[in-house]
């Protein structure tokens, strides 16, 4: 670890509080002189950092560029985070987080990037991903848990990921079964599962757990169609929130969650956050689409439909997509 990266650890776990130039220098192994031309090179990078006399240095709040130094001094997981690579740009996190798998990455390996060029939604859509706007991040998940608990990890990553929104701005965040997080009535955040099944063991390989939330104002990053479906936190709210926080706070929460998918205990939180129950809605499965009332999520995180002749239905994440609320 070079003298840079340290001091930025090192500011960043100090919280608001200010580190001397003198104490930075004994902690780094290095003289003041290091620590001042190593804090002007992070402010040339675009970190904002606040230097009083007799006082010595502070990591400000409202750095907006994504650091694992930034990040980990915030988590307090065993393992999801614990291998992590910060990007500035990728084509798709999920794209590098499967690279990874394939090379032997460890349980937990996160792949966090500040813009996509190929973000990916469901069913071949683009999640557009513009530069200090969100956080786009995929976690790698070997599980140890039978092949038939596979459809809930979505569902698990989406009380995570409502969770850790509302720890920071405080405004309900509900879900669209299965993969959407919504802020009055409009998209803030979207979750894509990728999985490797092993059909002979009946287990699940690995899987890949893509989530990207929508964090800072869009501005003009989305176009006129997109912004009347989806937004961001601080649009909703007026919060600026540190990215960087957000990001470990998400990577608590999913350890969590990912823990109480084999006793189901987290569809407690996902029920009462489910907002298609209740309502008329329209599903395309297949081919066909359906119309029916949503009556709730099963205990497979399956979306119960009761059809216009009285049959009910089951709905996976798997064979629904475009499912929402009929208008």
């Amino acid at each position: 670890m070079n003298v840079k990266t340290e001091l930025l650890s090192t500011l960043a776990g100090a919280g608001d509080q200010f580190i001397s130039g003198a104490a930075l220098a004994e902690k780094l192994g290095v003289s003041r002189n290091a620590v001042w031309k190593a804090v002007k090179s992070l402010e040339a990078e675009g970190f904002s950092i606040t230097s009083v006399t007799s006082k010595g240095y502070k990591l400000n709040n409202d750095n907006n560029i994504l650091s694992e130094s930034l990040i980990a001094p915030y988590l307090n997981t065993k393992e999801i985070g614990r291998n992590m690579k910060v990007f500035d740009t990728v084509d798709s996190t999920n794209n590098i987080c499967r690279e990874l798998e394939t090379e032997k990455a460890p349980h937990g390996t996160t792949v966090i990037a500040d813009r996509q060029t190929a973000g990916k939604g469901r069913i071949g859509r683009q999640f557009v991903s513009p530069s200090g706007k969100g956080i786009y991040l995929s976690v790698l998940v070997r599980p140890n848990f039978d092949l038939s608990f596979a459809p809930m990890i979505t569902a698990a990553a989406a009380c995570a990921a409502a969770e850790a929104v509302e720890t920071f701005c405080g405004g309900q965040v509900m879900i669209k079964w299965v993969n959407d997080l919504y802020m009055n009535g409009k998209k803030i955040c979207g979750i894509l599962t990728e999985a490797s099944l092993g059909l002979e063991m009946r287990m699940l390989d690995c899987a890949v757990i893509g989530i990207g939330i929508n964090v800072r104002k869009v501005g003009d990053s989305f176009d006129s169609d997109l912004k009347k479906t989806a937004t961001s936190i601080e649009d909703e709210t007026g919060l600026v929130i540190n990215r960087n926080r957000l990001c470990a706070e998400l990577l608590n929460k999913l350890e969590i969650y990912l823990g109480r998918i084999e006793d189901r205990s987290f569809l407690i939180r996902y029920r009462e956050r489910e907002m298609l129950t209740g309502n008329i809605i329209t599903a395309n499965v297949g081919t066909e689409t359906i119309v029916g009332e949503a009556l709730g999520i099963g205990d497979n995180a399956n979306l119960i439909v009761r059809m216009p002749t009285g049959e009910i239905r089951e709905l996976s994440s798997g064979e629904a997509n475009l499912c929402r609320i009929k208008v």
